[in-house]
């Protein structure tokens, strides 16, 4: 078995404690390769049944990045709309995404409809499939972090729009739209807590003993 030390353990932590949510990037291009390289990543991460069920989309064309920019623009509207008074105001405020700076773009599927694994681990909770593209996402954001790319997960979308742009299956179930680029600033707490929208709580309020 493959010993980590406590050097290395310390320095894990510091990679989750710095892992961001990025949505103000550098437009500086990211190197050849480097995309590729965090994919491979994706690549190692745990799937149920050995599924592999993540399905990834590096997205280059200028006409289906303008479409992805414009949804989210619509749909950040009317997420706006559901608030109101000094919510709405401060809403109004927050960066929710650096799609049109950031130089990489990469939308994430599970495709459900997938036979890898012969289904073993699914029978009960399908939604696993879904689980374990969440957990490549997590993978592929730290790899990103220890080269100090940033990543964004863009959210606000319209997911069956997001399927139309880019010209995909039916049966691809959108996850997240990812940004990666160079971070124009770096801070080890999240935005949204800097922007007083929500503070970050103690692990001790979501752990139950039974």
């Amino acid at each position: 078995m493959v010993a980590f030390d406590e050097a290395f353990r310390r320095q894990l932590h510091e990679l989750f404690v710095w892992r961001r949510d990025v949505r103000r990037f550098r437009r500086d291009p990211l190197p050849q390769g480097a995309i590729e390289r965090l994919i491979e990543t994706v690549c190692l991460s745990p799937s149920v049944g050995l599924s592999q069920p993540w399905r990834l989309v590096i997205v280059e064309d200028p006409s289906r990045r303008r479409a992805v920019i414009e949804d989210f623009k619509a749909c950040n509207a009317e997420a706006l709309r559901s608030y109101s008074g000094e919510r709405a105001s401060q809403y109004a405020t927050l960066k929710l995404a650096g799609l049109e700076e950031a130089p990489g773009h990469l939308a994430i599927f599970a495709d459900k409809s997938s036979q890898t694994g012969h289904g073993l681990g699914r029978m009960t909770m399908p939604e696993t499939i879904e689980y374990s593209v969440v957990a490549a996402i997590c993978s592929m954001w730290l790899a990103a972090r220890a080269e100090g790319i940033g990543l964004g997960w863009v959210s606000i979308l319209n997911p069956a729009h997001i399927n139309e742009i880019l010209d995909l299956p039916t049966s691809w179930k959108f996850i997240g739209y990812l940004c990666l680029g160079y971070p124009a600033t770096e801070d080890d707490r999240p935005d949204l807590e800097r922007a007083k929208w929500e503070c970050r709580r103690a692990a001790e309020q979501f752990t139950t003993r039974r």
